[in-house]
């Protein structure tokens, strides 16, 4: 097992996003399990983070309930720092999160993360059915959500409060992150002092990552948990023997966007399937758009992507998703990623 944080040639931290993908011919339980063996192994090869999302309505993804995934793959690992890329906050009361993630730190010390994201993670039907409401016009109160499930968190409600009196159990702060894929969150991030991730893996492609964090960076006020600025991004990508077979692999995440912006919900294709369909061309422009926005190729040619997006967007982490059918091609990118820097001399990390 690895004792060595995986960086970049810069220095900058490299961690894992992964949504428990369902592909076709796969069952959720089997996807569930392939979720945990990357985690595992992402402990083993140094990974800083495995973070899991919430996304519901979704035949896909099978990371609805983050919290319990966590769960399981806390009993499962023993040092990686486990969390949620993210919890769709408006989807819950702030103390269930609060009850939820205070039982994972107590159950796994020092080692639980909560990323926040303010969109539904579905459709605007299943949010209603998640909600019970539905009203677009109505005030964003994602702010005020926050605020209320620190409170939780640390048990410090004012006194005059009406949930003074109550009492969370556990009530145990962990490390709050704000994602987002607009100014939206880089705005919030920086108000409160926090770090923020942007989705630069599906929403990079208008050119909005560098805008995102360059307005983080300079509204930034430092608080009490954080001094300076700490910038992430999503980053899609994925490494295969050879860029042939990177390329051939990637084609069923291609496939499975485009299914998904069209409202064609179904698990992942596989390559063969992805090779095989008669894309349109408005799905062609939709495939290239995306395409910028992923480093795909040979261990080396994803290192070296890696590394041209670091020093592009001045970021300290990067969470790497990998859009593949099954468990080997995710796996196996993860390893040559991992192994492409234990190939090169550490550099001294740059001062952000």
């Amino acid at each position: 097992m690895s004792n060595k944080s995986l960086t970049t040639s810069d220095g900058i931290r490299l961690s894992v996003l992964d949504l428990a993908g369902v592909g076709i011919g796969s069952s959720v339980g089997e996807a569930l399990e392939a979720t945990t063996a990357l985690a595992v192994r992402a402990e083993e090869l140094g990974y800083h983070r495995f973070w899991v999302a919430e996304h519901h309505g979704m035949p896909a993804v099978a990371s609805a309930a983050p919290a319990v995934l966590l769960a399981h793959l806390g009993a499962r690992t023993s040092t990686i720092r486990l969390g949620s890329g993210g919890v769709m906050l408006p989807n819950h009361a702030p103390m269930v999160v609060a009850e939820q993630f205070g039982t994972l730190a107590a159950l796994h010390p020092g080692r639980i993360d909560l990323g926040l994201g303010r969109a539904p993670g579905s459709d605007q039907l299943t949010a209603y059915a998640l909600r019970r409401r539905m009203d677009p016009s109505g005030p964003d109160d994602f702010a005020d959500q926050i605020a209320e499930l620190v409170h939780f968190m640390q048990d410090d409600f004012p006194a005059d409060h009406p949930f003074a009196a109550i009492r969370t159990t556990p009530a145990i702060p962990v490390p709050l992150y704000i994602l987002g894929s607009s100014d939206y969150g880089a705005r919030l991030a920086a108000k409160l002092g926090l770090p923020y991730a942007f989705a630069h893996h599906f929403a990079g492609a208008g050119g909005n990552t560098g805008a995102a964090l360059d307005l983080y960076r300079s509204l930034f006020r430092p608080s009490a948990v954080l001094a300076e600025p700490y910038p992430m991004i999503g980053v899609s990508a994925l490494a295969a023997d050879t860029e042939e077979q990177a390329r051939y692999e990637a084609r069923s995440g291609a496939l499975s966007m485009v299914l998904l912006r069209t409202g064609r919900l179904q698990e992942i294709p596989t390559p063969e399937q992805a090779a095989q369909y008669p894309y349109s061309p408005a799905e062609l422009d939709l495939v290239r758009a995306m395409g910028r926005t992923e480093v795909v190729g040979s261990a080396d040619q994803v290192a070296a992507g890696l590394d041209e997006l670091a020093a592009r967007f001045g970021v300290r982490e990067m969470i790497i998703s990998t859009r593949a059918h099954g468990l080997p091609a995710k796996l196996r990118s993860m390893e040559l990623i991992a192994q492409a820097y234990a190939d090169r001399p550490a550099a001294v990390p740059a001062r952000r």
